[in-house]
């Protein structure tokens, strides 16, 4: 059985966000992709924005989850490894997350999607980290160290879309994060 319209147009979203980013898609731009007409947009998900909004949290959760063997198995070097590669392999989608980070300063609605979605990268960043699966992770692993772990992806992530040719390497992460640590009082 074929994909009905609905995901035709997810499909199409995702599409259009990797291709074009969030900004510069437009209706006729997911409906041609889809192979539908543009009221199947309002449809299905009431606007553009809606629709371009759920398909990019549906990319970000697989693309988290991408992520875990290499954590769990390869380390935080292959972790980080694999993060960098994903930032440079797909700029244009990381940009229209930032861009969706932007747009829901000014969207409440938007705002508590975006918010739920840095709790739960937190629980996944955490878990990446711990191999613990994120129902057992302690508040305050979650709060701590997925914390400080998705702070650091944001910020990695920032540079190698903006500056990709003087970023920081895996290996430099690590030995910044081996360098913060040593420097940490023994109280805080």
């Amino acid at each position: 059985m074929g994909m009905g319209n609905r995901e035709k147009l997810l499909e199409a979203a995702r599409k259009c966000l990797f291709e074009k980013g969030y900004e510069r898609t437009t209706v006729r731009d997911l409906a041609s992709a889809a192979g539908v007409s543009m009221a199947a947009i309002g449809y299905h998900f009431g606007s553009k924005e809606a629709l371009l909004n759920q398909a990019l949290f549906e990319a970000l959760d697989s693309g988290g989850r991408a992520f875990g063997p290499a954590g769990r198995h390869g380390g935080l070097a292959a972790l980080w490894s694999g993060l960098i590669e994903a930032f440079s392999a797909d700029k244009t989608f990381w940009l229209a997350n930032l861009e969706t980070i932007l747009r829901a300063q000014r969207d409440p609605e938007l705002r508590e999607q975006v918010a739920s979605g840095l709790r739960q990268g937190r629980s996944g960043m955490a878990h990446e980290v711990t191999g613990t699966p994120e129902d057992e992770l302690s508040e305050e692993t979650v709060r701590t160290l997925g914390s400080v772990q998705l702070a650091l992806v944001g910020g990695l992530m920032m540079q190698h879309i903006t500056d990709p040719e003087s970023a920081p390497t895996a290996g430099e992460v690590l030995a910044g994060i081996r360098a913060l640590a040593a420097a940490l009082p023994d109280e805080a």
